[in-house]
């Protein structure tokens, strides 16, 4: 057994067996709206199902919103979360369900009604959530992928500002050890656990997935097992905090949900902070590089955060996950969505061989980065 996080353990032993099945067929919606007939038959007696429609965007899970219809004549709008074969990550229903659920109260988040953990109704694991109104982006950007150089331009900089960091703040001050979480496992066996777990986890991913073998890669590999950062506190880490992973009212700003909980963990929030300083997930405007399109650059955003959460950054660990997550995209876009494209075993090979561009993007940070040092 891999020296991981014991669930997402079985995750990685699972996926090796689906490796040899025949090329994954994307759900239509007729399908999707049977099963969903059938499962609220047995759930919701009385209950039916409308406007089932695929959700476009992602690039690891099917989404289908749809109408519930209860038997006392009240609708409620939801959305569908189902597994591919494969996809650009490997995560956990089960997981995505509980800390949902745990959430509920502490920041905006959708809430998760039902769960098929192991896909015995809907064939592959899935999750249903309500589905909250509001837009990843501003409506005058039409042709980006969500997240990526997403400009929210002003007002919405400002409104949104304070929100992100409360929302980040509390996450990271969240009190895990007292939530419902069965299916996350606390690091606590010595400082270093959670960082050394979260390199063999993906470390185990790239070489299931690798297409290539690059050079970089496999140095970037042996620096973060020989460098591991004691981890001074033990916090919950979102693992894709950033501008494009929430929901806001462009009228008026308010973030009404933080999505994509699906590679959450416990660990060093050190993780959180050079995920979303990652050049890909902000812009660079009259010479300014603005973190995920609301900070004014990378001391600003440390500043305003360190002052809301109460957490102090240190340079050298902040470095060093900065190294882990150029590394860990790699192996989304180039190691984990290539090959699932080149499978078949996902519904959006078109987007993932796109995303696959974005691989020696990373490849060249990484040799900036072990090059050079955390700042002092």
């Amino acid at each position: 057994m891999i020296d991981t996080e014991p669930h997402l353990a079985a995750l990685l032993q699972a996926r090796k067996l689906r490796r040899a099945e025949p090329p994954y067929e994307p759900q239509a919606d007729q399908a999707i709206e049977g099963l969903l007939g059938s499962y609220y038959a047995a759930k919701l007696p009385g209950a039916k199902v409308s406007d089932v429609a695929r959700l476009g965007g992602g690039a690891s899970k099917e989404q289908f919103s749809f109408t519930l219809n209860s038997a006392d004549g009240s609708a409620q709008r939801y959305v569908l979360r189902m597994d591919p074969m494969e996809g650009i990550t490997e995560t956990s229903r089960q997981r995505e369900y509980e800390i949902l659920m745990a959430m509920q109260g502490v920041i905006p988040v959708p809430r998760p009604d039902w769960l098929d953990a192991d896909g015995a109704h809907f064939g592959r694991p899935a999750v249903i959530m309500e589905l909250v109104p509001g837009s990843p982006k501003p409506s005058n950007m039409t042709l980006s992928v969500t997240g990526l150089g997403t400009v929210l331009g002003d007002p919405l900089r400002g409104q949104i500002r304070p929100q992100y960091l409360d929302m980040l703040a509390k996450i990271h001050n969240f009190d895990w050890a007292s939530a419902d979480l069965p299916s996350y496992a606390a690091p606590d066996a010595d400082p270093k656990q959670a960082t050394r777990w979260l390199i063999n986890f993906w470390k185990e991913l790239l070489e299931q997935d690798a297409i290539a073998r690059e050079p970089v890669i496999r140095l970037a590999t042996q620096w973060l097992e020989e460098n591991v950062p004691d981890c001074e506190k033990l916090c919950f880490v979102h693992g894709d905090f950033r501008t494009g992973n929430y929901l806001f009212d462009e009228a008026t700003g308010k973030v009404t949900a933080m999505l994509d909980w699906e590679m959450s963990y416990i660990g060093d929030f050190h993780s959180d902070l050079a995920w979303l300083l990652q050049p890909v997930f902000g812009t660079r405007i009259d010479g300014v590089f603005r973190v995920s399109d609301i900070f004014e650059g990378e001391e600003d955003f440390i500043a305003a955060y360190e002052a809301a959460s109460g957490n102090s950054v240190n340079r050298e660990t902040l470095h060093y996950f900065k190294v882990f997550n150029d590394w860990k995209s790699y192996i989304l876009v180039s190691a984990l969505g290539m090959r699932a494209a080149r499978e078949q075993h996902n519904h959006q090979d078109v987007l993932l061989t796109f995303l696959a561009a974005t691989g020696p993007m990373f490849v060249a940070d990484l040799a900036k980065l072990l090059s050079t040092g955390a700042r002092p």
